[in-house]
Formats: structure tokens, sequence, C-alpha cells
């Protein structure tokens, strides 16, 4: 995986969300859904963003990668202003959205298809070491219907690389697999993203499964019911890797249950 993000100190601010405001209109009157929502995303860092259902986690998601545009407030990546989807962010999907008629290979190109500084056999390239990334070599010619729900998620996850992101973007990407291939994904997941072998800088990772997110993330930002705000921030200090059965990991999900309820 070429990477053609330049080099950047561990610890260095990626994405910051600066008083982020968000407003839907229903017939005259303005129905708040985000409300000052500030946070930030470092170097080596994987955030993760937690609430109550509806409170607008994914929306907050749309809303850095460009695909929504706040009422207030603003986004950053480094010193460049998020203002619509751009090359240096990546999202992933919780419904993988592949292409049925197209190979595993060809949908992680069709993610390249508004790259018209590369060459069709550059996208093939950088396609194919994507999927070598995220575990399926010798999988490029499979169609997605002969895939199973893990294997779908790793194109989704290839698709995302090949654009050589520095911010990736995770919208539950588990909730829609089985309880096992979740949990094996989970442990690849952040060694797979915050690896030398991807550009990738910072994950926000947005979930509502607790005991997940204390597995996975650095860092957890929690939001109020809607209209969604802050309501605290946890820094998961945690060894590498996370038992799960060990009482200091179940002292940190009950953490983030006291913010929650």
């Amino acid at each position: 995986m070429s990477q053609s993000q330049p080099e950047i100190a561990a610890g260095t601010t990626i994405v910051t969300v600066d008083h982020v405001r968000l407003d839907y209109h229903k017939e005259k009157e303005p129905l708040p859904v985000l409300v000052d929502v500030s946070m930030k995303a470092a170097s080596d860092e994987l955030v993760a963003i937690t609430g109550p259902s509806g409170c607008g986690k994914s929306t907050l998601l749309r809303i850095i990668a460009g695909l929504i545009k706040p009422t207030a407030g603003s986004v950053q990546v480094l010193d460049s202003e998020v203002n619509g989807p751009r090359d240096d962010i990546s999202m992933v999907f919780q419904n993988f959205v592949l292409l049925p008629w197209r190979t595993a290979l060809e949908n992680v190109v069709f993610g390249l298809t508004s790259r018209s500084d590369l060459t069709e056999e550059r996208k093939i390239t950088k396609a194919e070491n994507a999927l070598e990334i995220a575990g399926l070599s010798g999988f490029e010619s499979v169609y997605p219907g002969e895939l199973s729900g893990g294997m779908k998620q790793r194109v989704g996850v290839a698709r995302a690389l090949a654009t050589d992101p520095m911010v990736m973007l995770l919208d539950e990407p588990f909730s829609s697999l089985d309880d096992l291939t979740a949990e094996r994904l989970r442990k690849e997941t952040y060694t797979l993203l915050i690896s030398p072998q991807t550009s990738v800088k910072s994950v926000i990772l947005v979930s509502h499964n607790v005991e997940e997110i204390i597995e996975l993330a650095d860092r957890v930002v929690v939001l109020s019911s809607r209209p969604a705000h802050v309501v605290g921030e946890l820094r998961v200090d945690l060894p590498r890797p996370r038992n799960k059965k060990s009482d200091e990991f179940f002292q940190w999900v009950d953490r983030v249950y006291s913010l929650l309820s």
C-alpha cells in the first residue's frame, strides 16, 4: 500500500470537530440534532463515539466525512477545513454497500472511480494491495454473493483503504455480523488500521456496543440523547490486547454506562 500522506508524529491532532451544530427544519421551526459538539482525534488513535440510540452518532460521522454540512461549526483535518467528500477521509458502512454484479476487486476499484489522477492499471494495483492488507488475497474474482458477511466487510475495508486515507470512519461496522465473525474482526481491526502498512493516521468508530468500544478504543466520546451534546470523554488506559474477562475491563465498561445513564 503506497502512502501519499506525510510523516506525522504520534499525538498530532488529525481531526478537529469544532462546536458543530446541526438543525433539521420541520415546517418553520428548526429541530436541533447536534448542539455544540467538539472533539478531536489524534495520530495513532482510535476514538469511539457512543450515545443513546437515535442521538445522532452516525450523523456526526457523516459530518466529519463531509457528506452533511453542519448548520454551524466546522471540521478540520490537520489545518484543512472539510467542506465536502475528500480523498483523505474514507468511511466503512455497516451494510457493506457492495455492488453484487462486481467482483471483490471490481468493487474496490469502483471506490477509485473519481480518481482521475490514477490510470486504470494503477487503480487495479492499489485495489489488489488493499485486498491483500484486508486478508482477501485469492478472492479478487469472487462476487459478493459468494462471500461470508465477514469477508464482505473486509471488501468494504479494502475499498476504503485503497484511497490511501488519512482518516478512517467506521459506522457500526460489526453490527450486521454474527457474534463469532464480529469478535474475530474486532480483534483484527485495530492492528489492521493503526498500522505502518496503511496511510491511516486516525480512526473514528461509531458504536452502541460498550464492550466493543472498550476493546477497541483509545478514547471514548459519549453523546447525550437528542439534541446531542458531549456529556463525557474517557481515555481508556488498558494494555493491548485487552482481556474482556478482566475486572479492569468491566470497570471501564461501567464508566461508559455511567455516562450513558
